[in-house]
């Protein structure tokens, strides 16, 4: 099977500009350390989509913050003083500050939109199984709300349209970056046809400082959202232990029609922003497990790769994440030295207890957690 994985060179422009944590350059660098390891004849296609049109935009934004983003960011890119700047803090966080030169951030952020409806057209109406998506993981932008790097939800775009233009009727999304994706959240709180299921840094210790395991949903979504707060330091063994008692019996028993996982790097111990322990094996493992259940419940799958703050561990915890979804025989090795204390998962207990949690909490609405 050749794997389609959407990408164009364009996706450079989403860079917040020098001094920023959030640069373009991972679009370029990617790319490149793919075909490096794995040959491109044969294993996958690189697949170039439109952007989004504005009936697209408006499917998970209002017009106003549209509008206001469009006018800001270009006037940043062309070193131009935006007439309305002084309204920033009313459409976006302080961190969406974009630095000296930034790219051309919305265009590039349309672009990823765009990605994302060929992704949901490409697993509904074509043959494959499931697609791949490099850019994007834009998972703290909120409707009319842009902050964490992020200017449009594309996870949310994508489960939107998927329900809203194809007829889908269970989206299960899977957030695997270190941050919680408040962003996506915030959209289907109340919506019991998306099941939300997120693995984050405990939230008292990172931003978005939100997803604690008694957030469950609310209304009808009651019960529809997992929040899976992992300790500070969390490795291999806890996130093995949350897939195999959390994440995977309840998509089994929710039996999604389409998954999208979303998450890049950010879990691994040697992240520039977070502090969990994830070895670059830990992100195989997540492509692994995410594979299988693309298979156990029949369904198809939208894998949005996006995150990460190390450039010397970005590249190799991607193509783990790529391959071990994608069942490349590549081996992926750890890019930089381990840390005594990252060489055995001390968080297992912790991560138990958080488990346990989540059973009491959710074992109202679940089978599985019973």
């Amino acid at each position: 099977m050749t794997v389609s994985i959407l990408y164009r060179e364009e996706l450079r422009e989403y860079d917040f500009g020098p001094g920023h944590p959030f640069r373009g350059d991972r679009y370029e660098i990617f790319p490149k350390f793919l075909k490096a390891n794995v040959p491109e004849d044969g294993n996958y296609r690189f697949v170039a989509c439109e952007t989004c049109t504005e009936e697209d935009l408006l499917l998970i934004c209002g017009r106003e913050y549209i509008d206001f983003s469009r006018d800001y960011f270009r006037a940043a890119n062309l070193g131009e003083t935006f007439s309305g700047s002084m309204d920033f803090p009313v459409y976006h966080s302080l961190d969406n500050l974009p630095r000296g030169k930034p790219g051309k951030l919305e265009e590039a952020a349309r672009m990823v939109i765009g990605q994302l409806k060929a992704a949901a057209e490409l697993v509904m109406h074509g043959e494959e199984e499931f697609v791949i998506s490099i850019g994007g993981n834009l998972h703290h932008a909120k409707p009319d709300y842009g902050e964490g790097f992020c200017i449009y939800n594309d996870n949310a775009f994508a489960a939107k349209y998927l329900l809203e233009k194809c007829g889908v009727e269970r989206v299960l999304v899977l957030d695997t970056d270190a941050h919680q994706g408040n962003g996506t959240c915030e959209y289907f709180y109340t919506d019991p046809r998306v099941l939300f299921v997120d693995l984050h840094q405990d939230p008292t210790t990172l931003y978005p400082g939100v997803g604690f395991t008694n957030d469950i949903g609310e209304g009808a979504g009651r019960g529809f959202t997992v929040n899976v707060p992992l300790p500070v330091y969390a490795g291999l063994d806890s996130y093995r232990i949350a897939f195999e008692q959390i994440v995977e019996p309840v998509t089994r028993e929710f039996n999604p029609q389409v998954i999208i996982r979303n998450g890049g790097s950010d879990p691994h111990f040697a992240d520039g922003l977070t502090n969990l322990g994830l070895p670059v094996s830990g992100f195989k493992m997540i492509g692994e497990k995410v594979r299988r259940m693309i298979e156990d419940c029949g369904c198809r799958e939208i894998d949005i790769i996006g995150s990460g703050y190390n450039m010397d561990v970005l590249p190799s915890a991607w193509l783990a994440l790529v391959s071990g979804l994608a069942r490349f025989n590549v081996d992926v090795r750890e890019p930089v030295p381990v840390p005594q204390r990252f060489l055995v998962d001390s968080t297992v207990d912790e991560t138990k207890k958080v488990v346990q949690k989540l059973h009491d909490y959710l074992k109202d609405y679940w089978k599985c957690f019973r």
